[in-house]
């Protein structure tokens, strides 16, 4: 009976071992997840100051709708820009075919 309970106390003592070390692995992965967090936070609180002193706001919301904004003023002024390049191809190609003044 000694040989049997030796080897299960040489089990159980394999199994401690793998649970502390995967303990000190949880752990550090924890550390780990805190730090990465507190990192992001502080990265977070930076973009957010920086969002609110350029565009007035940090609130995901409104930055959208600014957003959205602004990209259909560009589309607006994508749209004027090509007719008035049209108008001034327009314009040369009356020239060049002899229609000028």
């Amino acid at each position: 009976m000694q040989t049997g309970n030796a080897q299960n106390d040489n089990g159980l003592e394999q199994e401690l071992n793998l649970l502390k070390k995967q303990y000190e692995r949880l752990r550090e992965d924890k550390v780990r997840t805190e730090q990465n967090l507190k990192n992001i936070g502080t990265q977070l609180a930076g973009l957010e100051e920086q969002a609110a002193q350029q565009y007035g706001t940090s609130d995901p919301a409104k930055l959208g709708q600014l957003l959205e904004e602004k990209r259909a003023e560009n589309a607006r002024l994508v749209a004027e820009y090509k007719e008035h390049i049209n108008s001034i191809n327009d314009g040369l190609q009356k020239l060049e075919n002899g229609g000028g003044a």
